[in-house]
């Protein structure tokens, strides 16, 4: 008894497209793809009878010293920019960075009570000042370091900086807002600060005090 002959490999019934067009095809193919594909899965899309293995050796050799290249990625093939263009697609942006509440707190405080130490600024703000928060105002270029005090310690003071008075429009820092004009733009609450009996006292109150302390306080460079 004899074995029945094999059956006859599927022919299609129109020929395997032209090499040149089953180079676009392909070129198509991985154009469109976010992923390398494989060979395989390439062939797997092209119309039956096209060869994607010489197909793929044509475009090689065809993309050599273009802007883009067919690049082997494991055991995919992926178009991909010419490595020696790559600067071209680098682009710089200024990144926006919002300030957490503990830094503008930190700032204000410096602002206004300039020369001030880390020690007035925790007792001013009634918790603990992190070093992420004054190197992140330092970064910024709005506060420098003062000179030392005179006092037990010599602890270092914190002032405000010419590109802190030049980023909020200030010609030197007595062109802060009073009190009064921060209540009055809502910043503020109206009722006096805690401690402090009969009421809140007017700007020029204010500026007296800033005036005295100043004088008051002795420093070395």
């Amino acid at each position: 008894m004899t074995n029945p002959p094999d059956p006859a490999p599927d022919k299609s019934l129109f020929p395997a497209p032209p090499m040149a067009e089953q180079e676009r095809m392909i070129e198509a193919i991985l154009f469109a793809s976010a992923e390398p594909l494989s060979q395989a899965a390439i062939a797997a899309r092209l119309p039956h009878g096209c060869d994607a293995a010489e197909a793929l050796a044509h475009l090689r050799t065809r993309y050599q010293g273009r802007g883009v290249t067919l690049v082997r990625v494991g055991d995919g093939y992926a178009l991909r920019t010419a490595p020696d263009l790559g600067y071209l697609m680098q682009s710089e942006r200024v990144e926006l960075r919002k300030l957490s509440r503990a830094a503008i707190e930190t700032l204000a405080i410096i602002a206004y009570h300039q020369p001030v130490t880390r020690a007035e600024i925790e007792e001013i703000r009634g918790v603990a000042l992190s070093r992420g928060t004054i190197d992140q105002l330092l970064e910024l270029e709005w506060i420098r370091l003062g000179r030392r005090r005179m006092t037990p310690g010599r602890p270092v003071t914190f002032v405000v900086t010419p590109g802190f008075l030049d980023h909020f429009g200030l010609e030197s820092a007595r062109d802060l807002p009073g009190l009064r004009e921060l209540r009055e733009a809502g910043l503020l609450d109206s009722r006096p600060m805690p401690g402090r009996e009969g009421g809140a006292r007017d700007d020029d109150d204010e500026e007296d005090d800033a005036a005295q302390s100043g004088q008051s306080e002795l420093f070395e460079d």
